[in-house]
């Protein structure tokens, strides 16, 4: 009998494609998403760079057949778009044909529009308005809604590990059998706040990011979103399904180091690990590739290599696909759970772009180029402020 939770469909919207199919012949041809920003106005806007879907709000309203006068944040959009395809992918006619729920992360929820409204908010007459597509509740019931689910929907907002531990609490729900479905993911837009936000961290690179290179200058932001579909194994069974993978373990940590670094050890990623590959009962040496945090910042890179570092005596094929796409926050862990499934069964590494030089601190240098391999187990990292650390395993039965 296969281990862990199946997973019977995948729906993705980043700015290297509209599709899993897109996204993947982007990573499979070294198509970047990162460019300067274009679809809103900032001042930053010409001196740094990010991962920005340029498709419009409009667009995406056009092609999700939303009528005139909704209140759909680009948040929300996004998130019912990517959705949307999972749903189709694992072939579902009934959404609520069995016990089905929603699980969706997001960091900025509806910020996007809320900021637009910022300034009047010092008219203390407009204080009194109440914006209700700000909260991270609201896409969650929007996406549920427009796919129809009338079960058990909530969300989950951890910063970037968000996503990661959205499709664990997916997984939990099958296994202990409260649920027979669930649609697990996140999704997150590029906003003001979270570019002033990091800005003012100074983590932002005006260039494109080169994760784990001993030059690195930070992050890209990026905006995205993706789902996947889990399934128990009886409901596969009964409709005879495709599987496309399965999530065989998972681990959650928090060592409580900082409100934004990870530390120097590395140690709440280590324990995340650990605890992903007990749950899976897989030994370091089974794991084949790891799609890591990746995000080209300072600290996160050196933190990260070192927990890997205690993890395995001798570290597997990695790379970071947020040279791709920048990191999208709350989206992130979803979307590399979509390019994690696609390598294991393309039978591919997917490349690090940009990386020149390694980091003086070890001797961890990520797989550059397009390299075919035969793939069982691949360890997924997505790591939050706050240090909140998560890592997914999928494979292939």
């Amino acid at each position: 009998m296969p281990i862990g939770v199946a997973i019977t469909g995948m729906g993705i919207v980043s700015s290297i494609g509209l599709s899993v199919d897109e996204n993947f012949q982007s990573l499979v041809n070294r198509r970047t998403g990162i460019s300067y920003l274009e679809n809103f106005q900032s001042k930053h806007a010409g001196h740094i760079k990010v991962g920005e879907i340029k498709v419009s709000n409009e667009e995406f309203q056009d092609r999700l057949k939303i009528p005139l006068g909704h209140s759909f944040t680009r948040t929300s959009l996004l998130g019912a778009y990517a959705a949307k395809q999972a749903i189709v992918d694992a072939g579902i006619s009934d959404i609520n044909s069995v016990r089905t729920g929603l699980i969706s992360a997001t960091s900025v929820g509806g910020m996007d529009t809320t900021e637009k409204h910022f300034k009047d908010f010092q008219d203390q007459a407009a204080l009194q308005k109440f914006i209700n597509s700000h909260n991270v509740g609201d896409s969650n019931n929007k996406i549920a809604d427009y796919l129809g689910i009338r079960g058990m929907v909530t969300g989950i907002s951890t910063a970037c590990s968000s996503a990661a531990n959205a499709i664990m609490l997916g997984s939990a729900l099958i296994e202990t059998g409260r649920l027979d479905r669930v649609i697990v993911g996140g999704t997150d837009a590029l906003s003001k706040f979270t570019i002033n936000g990091f800005n003012s961290l100074m983590i932002l690179s005006d260039t494109d990011n080169t994760p784990f290179d001993q030059d690195r200058k930070g992050l890209n932001l990026g905006e995205a979103a993706a789902y996947l579909v889990l399934e128990s194994e009886e409901q596969v069974q009964k409709e005879n399904k495709q599987v496309l993978a399965y999530l065989c373990g998972y681990g959650n940590s928090n060592d409580a180091y900082h409100q934004t670094a990870s530390s120097e050890t590395g140690e709440g990623a280590y324990l995340a690990i650990e605890k992903a590959l007990k749950k899976a009962n897989l030994l370091a040496k089974d794991i084949d590739y790891i799609n890591v945090h990746g995000t080209a910042t300072t600290n996160n890179d050196l933190s990260e290599g070192r927990a890997l570092q205690r993890i395995f005596d001798e570290v597997p094929d990695f790379s970071s696909t947020k040279s791709f796409t920048g990191h999208t926050l709350a989206a992130a862990a979803a979307i590399e759970a979509v390019y994690s499934i696609l390598a294991l069964r393309a039978g591919m590494i997917f490349p690090t772009l940009n990386f020149k030089n390694k980091m003086e601190e070890f001797e961890l240098v990520p797989t550059t180029e397009l390299r075919e391999k035969n793939i069982n187990h691949v360890l997924s990292n997505s790591f939050g402020f706050g240090g909140n650390c998560s890592s997914l395993i999928f494979s292939k039965s």
